[in-house]
């Protein structure tokens, strides 16, 4: 399978570069306006007009195996079995915090503030969002 996807892959990239060479290659259309009046336009290797049904037979040709191979590695692409279902954020691995060795909660987790003499009791922390889905969404 991995052989039939590098030979597909090399022949669309060599599709592509071929061309980009024959699109460059050719004239645009006020060329033959120029070569009309006497321009030098005309002293192509195809000649005035013989280079268009040549050049443009060509790009069409090399169009349509870039766009086959495009398929071709769109469908081989898809074909892969996957490893399991779901999203992209359910494979990630998420790494939760350590938990501090002294629960502080409110005013003493902002930096450079310090937590009252006088407050003892404990105030439950607030449960932590999920990683995913839900818990990202704001609650008001």
């Amino acid at each position: 399978m991995n052989v039939i996807l590098t030979i597909v892959l090399a022949v669309q990239m060599l599709s592509a570069i071929g061309m980009i060479g024959l699109v460059l290659v050719q004239h645009g259309k006020g060329a033959d306006m120029g070569a009309a009046f006497g321009s030098g336009g005309s002293g192509s290797l195809f000649g005035a007009s013989g280079s268009a049904n040549f050049l443009s037979r060509s790009t069409g040709v090399l169009a349509a195996v870039f766009f086959a191979c495009t398929l071709a590695l769109a469908y081989f692409g898809n074909a892969q079995p996957r490893s399991s279902g779901g999203s992209v954020l359910e494979k990630a691995s998420v790494v939760a915090p350590a938990a501090a060795a002294s629960a502080a909660t409110g005013a003493a987790q902002i930096p450079g503030t310090a937590a009252p003499a006088g407050n003892t009791a404990a105030v439950p922390a607030a449960p932590s969002p999920a990683a995913s889905g839900v818990g990202q969404i704001p609650m008001k």
